[in-house]
Order: C-alpha cells, then sequence, then structure tokens
C-alpha cells in the first residue's frame, strides 16, 4: 500500500501542478493592513485645499451644531447613550486630527462635461491643492482622481486627465497613497485595456512595474452579467493582475441601469445586495477589497434633518459592515459623523467576544461555547485590527482583552 500511496500522490502532483499554480496566482488571499473606512468625493472644481479643510471643517460644525453632546448624538442616531458616549471623544478627535481618510477629486459624474481647457485648468488646481495640503501634513493617506470613463465618448478625456494627474503627482513625489478610479466599466476588455494603459504610464514615468493600481466602479448591469451569462466582474478582477484594488459599488447609476424608480435607489434595496454580493464573491480571497456606495439623502438644514439624515445613514453603514463591506462613500460632510460613529459602535462592540474567542484559540482552551477554526480566527484577528486602524479601540484595549499585540493579530491574519 505504500507503493500505492506514493505513487497515486506523485500522480496527482503532476496531474494537479497547473491548477495548484493558478490558485496561488489568483487567489492570493485577503488584502491585510490599514484601509480606509470611506471615500469622500468631491467635484474637481471644488478640490482646492480650501474647500478640503472646509469640508472637514463643516462637519465639526454640524456635530457642535446639532449634536454637542454624546446624549444628544444618542438621540439623533438612534443608539445607546452609554455606547455613543464611549466613543464621542474619539468621534470629535477624528474629525479634528484626521477627519477625511480618503479623497477623490472627480472628473466624471459629479463634475461633468467641461471644455479641454477647463479640466485642464481644474486638474492643476487638484495638483496644487494636493500639494499644499501635503506640504503642511493635511494631505488625506489616500488621495487620487475619479477621471472620465473609457466607454468611446469620454475615452480621450479620460486618458488625458489619467495621463497629467499621474505625472504631475510623480513629479511632485506624492504618489504614496495615490488611488485611481475607473468608473462605467462595461466590459473586461476596459480593465484589462487600464492594465495597459498603467503600465504604459509606468515605463514613461519611470515607476516600478505594477505599483500602479486602480478601483473599478461596478455602476452597470454589464458589470455583474456579461452577454454569456458569466460574472464579468469577477473576470474583471483578474483581467489586470495585481492592480485592482477594489470594487466599488456605484448606487445610482447601477440602479438607474435596471430600471429602478429613483425614489427606491438606496443602499439597501435587494438589487444593490444582489450586486454586492457578486462583487464580493469575485473579489474574494483575490487581494481586492470591497467598496460600498453612498446615500444621496444629505438633509443638515436645521437639527431635526440632520438627526433623520444621520440616524439614516448610520444604519446603512452599520448594515454594510455586518455584511463584510467596510469602506462606503461619503458625499456630505454630515455624512463624517455617521460614518465614524457606526464604525466605532460596530468595532468596539464586537471587541469582548472576538477578543475572548481569540484568545481561547490561541491558547486551545476547552469549554468554551464556540469552537473555532483557523479561518475564523484570522478573521476575528482583522475585526480587532480594523478596530484599531479606524480608531475605534486602542492598541493597548486589544492586548489587555485578548493578550495579543498588533504584530501578533497581524500575524494571524496572514
Amino acid at each position: 500500500m505504500s507503493d500505492l500511496r506514493a505513487a497515486l500522490t506523485e500522480r496527482l502532483d503532476a496531474e494537479l501542478v497547473d491548477a495548484d499554480a493558478a490558485l496561488v496566482r489568483h487567489y492570493p488571499g485577503q488584502p491585510s493592513g490599514r484601509h480606509p473606512v470611506h471615500t469622500v468625493y468631491l467635484p474637481a472644481d471644488r478640490c482646492t485645499a480650501q474647500d478640503v479643510r472646509t469640508f472637514a471643517a463643516t462637519a465639526r460644525e454640524l456635530l457642535a451644531s446639532y449634536a454637542p453632546s454624546a446624549d444628544e448624538l444618542a438621540r439623533a442616531t438612534g443608539e445607546s447613550v452609554d455606547d455613543v458616549a464611549a466613543v464621542y471623544d474619539r468621534l470629535v478627535a477624528k474629525l479634528e486630527q484626521d477627519p477625511i481618510e480618503d479623497l477623490r477629486a472627480d472628473f466624471e459624474d459629479g463634475y461633468g462635461v467641461r471644455p479641454d481647457e477647463a479640466e485642464d485648468g481644474h486638474l492643476a488646481g487638484v495638483l496644487a491643492g494636493f500639494g499644499e495640503l501635503a506640504g503642511q501634513e493635511q494631505l488625506p493617506t489616500w488621495h487620487g482622481i475619479r477621471f472620465k470613463s473609457f466607454e468611446a465618448p469620454t475615452r480621450a478625456r479620460g486618458v488625458h486627465t489619467l495621463v497629467d494627474y499621474l505625472a504631475g503627482m510623480a513629479q511632485a513625489g506624492l504618489l504614496d497613497g495615490n488611488v485611481l478610479t475607473l468608473p462605467k466599466v462595461t466590459s473586461v476588455d476596459q480593465v484589462a485595456a487600464m492594465d495597459t494603459a498603467c503600465s504604459a504610464l509606468e515605463k514613461e514615468l519611470q515607476l516600478p512595474s505594477g505599483s500602479v493600481r486602480f478601483e473599478v466602479q461596478v455602476e452597470t448591469p454589464q458589470a455583474i452579467l456579461a452577454t454569456d451569462g458569466s460574472a464579468a466582474v469577477a473576470r474583471m478582477v483578474h483581467a489586470a493582475p495585481g492592480r485592482v484594488s477594489s470594487l466599488v459599488y456605484g448606487t445610482f447609476d447601477y440602479s438607474a441601469g435596471l430600471g429602478i424608480a429613483a425614489a427606491y435607489q438606496a443602499l439597501d434595496h435587494p438589487a444593490a445586495d444582489h450586486a454586492k454580493s457578486v462583487m464580493q464573491v469575485a473579489a474574494a480571497q483575490t487581494g481586492t477589497r470591497i467598496c460600498d456606495g453612498s446615500t444621496n439623502v444629505v438633509a443638515f438644514g436645521d437639527r431635526d434633518s440632520a438627526h433623520a439624515t444621520w440616524r439614516l445613514h448610520t444604519g446603512l453603514v452599520t448594515r454594510s459592515l455586518v455584511r463584510g463591506i467596510y469602506q462606503g462613500w461619503d458625499m456630505h460632510p454630515g455624512h463624517l459623523i455617521s460614518r465614524y460613529v457606526a464604525n466605532y459602535l460596530f468595532f468596539r462592540r464586537a471587541l469582548p467576544s472576538a477578543a475572548a474567542r481569540l484568545a481561547a484559540y490561541v491558547q486551545q482552551t476547552a469549554g468554551g461555547d464556540v469552537m473555532d477554526e483557523p479561518a475564523t480566527a484570522k478573521m476575528l484577528a482583522d475585526a480587532l485590527l480594523r478596530g484599531v486602524h479606524c480608531g475605534a479601540v486602542g492598541a493597548d484595549e486589544v492586548e489587555s482583552a485578548c493578550s495579543l499585540n498588533v504584530s501578533e493579530l497581524t500575524e494571524l491574519t496572514h
């Protein structure tokens, strides 16, 4: 029997060598490390350094005006007073020190179609603004542009802005944290074309091969389901190996493309859930993240309107977090408040159970109520790290709860 075992193993190794290599190549595993909890989109003509500062300042003013205490914010969001009190000071500090984690200057729908000289001028303003913010250590950790799509009517203008932006950022030495967003993708070929563009830019600008990455914005039905019935988005992830940093859901274009009435175009619509579920499966274990879309409810004209908007947005963000989507778009300064409240409460509430289960797993103790497997242990460690990275909990709190420091938790996620 030993000869049969050895011979059979050798035969199967030979038969599966290509499959083994493909698995490693296509599914390197979940991405690790800190990533933003949101992306703020500003129209390119309103994305100067002062515009960015004003956006953050407005968020602070809204909190001070409409929820100057933890009690008031708890009433606004419908959350527990004790829970909100535990994160209120963290929220205030976040809005003062790091209000925008990811910033995107938008040259697409939020900007519209302008004459070439106008778009060139606004791009120069964005580059100058990013440079000014960087010089004052105020540039968000992640930053970039959403240029026009690679559909035929807008392709030339999209390429124009993409090339000039990346050249300008390279010249300024500001490529660390740079993010590019490819919108309205309707075919796998467009993602492959973006791969071609990135390679050409790397060569021209003498950048390391593979260093230019981009988001694929999933906002058309064709991105989810191709003409042959396959999930096009799954092939998109692999059409630019190592370059697709995330898949971003586009709430309103996608909903409109399905014929959903404007009043019902929302993050929690069943059609949105279907699209995002397909995106999650397509991205799983590939090293590509998932980003949710936005809400268009931005009523902050008075206290009652602001409270209703915060309650809605807090619920939507929490809903996404429960579903394993840890990033989304924020279109209004007021959304920063509900974004961070939802994240802070979510990860603080997860801390006691996740820490206890992870400690038990590491110590291999018996008799608990849950028997976790290695894959679950990775996700428990990941949840604790996400809480630390977004500011919901301190590294000292996590270590006290599970006797593991950040380095040890990071090792577990690998």
